[in-house]
C-alpha cells in the first residue's frame, strides 16, 4: 500500500523561505508524476508544481521563478523549495503522487500547513 507524507510546513515572514518535503513509501516502481497542490481558506485546490518521471517540470504562472520542484527516485521523495514568500502562497500544501501498489493510481497526502505572514 502506497503512503504519501508530507513535511515542512510552517510559519514564515513574508520574502522567506521554505523547503516542503514528501515520501511516497510502498510503490513498487519508480512512481510517475509527482506534484504539489495548494488549496487556500475559501479556494479551489490548485496545481503549483509537478514533475514528471523524466525530470520534466511545469509550474503555476504564480510560482514561477520562485518556487522550484525536484525529486530524487532513488528515496521516492520529492520537494518544494519556496522562496520569496508572499502572503497569497498562504495556504494547506498537499503532494500528490501517481505510484504503483496493485496497479498505478493517484494518492494524496494529508498537506501541510504554509502561513507567510509578519
Amino acid at each position: 500500500q502506497v503512503q504519501v507524507a508530507e513535511s515542512g510546513g510552517g510559519l514564515v515572514q513574508p520574502g522567506g523561505s521554505l523547503r516542503l518535503s514528501c515520501a511516497a513509501s510502498g510503490s513498487i516502481f519508480t512512481p510517475r508524476t509527482m506534484a504539489w497542490y495548494r488549496q487556500a481558506p475559501g479556494k479551489q485546490r490548485e496545481l503549483v508544481a509537478r514533475i514528471f518521471s523524466g525530470g520534466s517540470t511545469d509550474y503555476a504562472d504564480s510560482v514561477k521563478g520562485r518556487f522550484t520542484i525536484s525529486r530524487d527516485n532513488a528515496k521516492n521523495m520529492v520537494y518544494l523549495q519556496m522562496n520569496s514568500l508572499k502572503p497569497e502562497d498562504t495556504a494547506v500544501y498537499y503532494c500528490y503522487v501517481v505510484a504503483y501498489d496493485t496497479r498505478w493510481r493517484d494518492h494524496w497526502g494529508q498537506g501541510t500547513q504554509v502561513t507567510v505572514s509578519s
